[in-house]
């Protein structure tokens, strides 16, 4: 096994960058990246920061930034960044946002470090090296009965295709609210999975896999000894539709429940239609 932590400190020293810029400037003017989809100021400016410091730290690892895309080569490594996870909620003033660093190997996430600087959170983990919170060991909880889990859900969809995509996600919402103790969302895919790594939820439930918001915390849930799987039950990778997470015995009920699909907005009008 590759020991990827000895990465860790060049990580924490990337994500201290981005939390200093985070914490000292304003949201400025925003970019639309489509609908009700945007990026501020500090989302270019910390992604600027971050990638400049790696590729001088880390030249023959490439790097991933949500905002600007892929730059350098790597021979099979991949640094994936989301400067500021939750933008929504960081223009509006809420606490809930993270700075997400990720470390992709082969398609599979092997270090992560995210940062809540509102919060005073620091999450890090690295393959085989188990996860910490402020330096301090953490772990996944062991609940195994549905009706005493709490799930974090992702955001419901904007954009293009949105209203198709959100029909499964209502449904899905109805389904986990009338089998789970409570549903949360957060607003913040890097928050739902250190949140799992830390036994604050129980599971988590996205129906998106985006690199820079999942690679961080993925393994440092994993790490914590958290499952991660795709919505089919297949295990997570960088490529994977879903990211559903848990721990072992609570995830072939969580997957019986994700894995239902749902009915097309065509055959939902029909059905409603229909006397």
């Amino acid at each position: 096994m590759t020991d990827y932590a000895g990465l860790l400190p060049i990580a924490h020293q990337a994500v201290d960058l981005a939390r200093d810029i985070m914490r000292t400037m304003q949201p400025g003017a925003l970019t639309a990246k489509g609908d009700r989809d945007m990026a501020s100021e500090v989302d270019y400016a910390i992604e600027e920061q971050v990638r400049a410091f790696l590729a001088e730290q880390t030249p023959d690892i490439g790097f991933l930034g949500e905002e600007n895309g892929t730059t350098g080569t790597s021979d099979g490594l991949m640094w994936a960044l989301d400067p500021v996870d939750g933008t929504v909620n960081f223009v509006h003033g809420s606490p809930l946002c993270a700075i997400s660093l990720g470390l992709i190997a082969d398609n599979q996430a092997v270090l992560g470090v995210i940062d809540l600087p509102f919060l005073g959170s620091r999450y890090s983990a690295a393959e085989g090296s188990g996860a910490e919170a402020n330096g301090k060991p953490i772990k996944a909880t062991t609940t195994r009965a549905v009706g005493e889990a709490v799930v974090a859900i992702g955001d419901y969809a904007v954009g293009e295709d949105s209203e198709e995509k959100n029909l499964d996600r209502f449904a899905l919402t109805q389904r986990l609210a009338t089998t789970m103790q409570r549903v949360r969302m957060h607003g913040s895919a890097a928050i739902d999975l250190a949140w799992l790594a830390e036994g604050r939820v129980d599971a988590v439930v996205m129906l998106a896999n985006k690199p820079w918001d999942t690679a961080a915390g993925v393994i440092i849930a994993r790490e914590a000894g958290a499952v991660v799987a795709d919505r089919d039950g297949s295990p997570h990778s960088i490529g994977s539709t879903a990211t559903i997470a848990t721990n072992g015995g609570l995830l072939p009920s969580l997957l019986d429940l994700v894995s239902e699909p749902v009915r097309s907005h065509h055959e939902a009008k029909t059905h409603a239609a229909t006397p």
